[in-house]
């Protein structure tokens, strides 16, 4: 299951996902907004897409794509990858219970 959440994590535009609920702007290398998880009138939530991480300065909360899934959607770890697989189109290779198998 570590390479499946590689790969994955590898596929998923970090920037287009968080971008579709937090308007985002480019700054140097790294994109700004609003943070999320806290109020606040100037941006301090950077996404790092060369690190494909997201860290805010005012709160801290920082994480990748699986914990954004997870914060934002309050998914477990393995229904966000499922999630993202779905989406960047990659077949997972993780063992399924039997009764998943049928």
């Amino acid at each position: 299951m570590p390479g499946d959440f590689d790969t994955v994590k590898e596929r998923v535009d970090i920037v287009q996902l968080i971008g579709e609920r937090v308007p985002l702007k480019k700054a140097g290398r790294s994109y700004v907004g609003l943070c999320p998880f806290h109020s606040e009138k100037t941006p301090s939530f950077h996404v790092d897409p060369d690190r494909r991480t997201y860290h805010c300065f005012g709160c801290s909360e920082q994480g990748d794509v699986f914990t954004w899934l997870e914060k934002q959607d309050g998914l477990t770890p393995a229904e966000a990858l499922r999630t993202l697989a779905e989406r960047a189109g990659v077949e997972l290779t993780s063992r399924r219970a039997p009764e998943e198998q049928e």
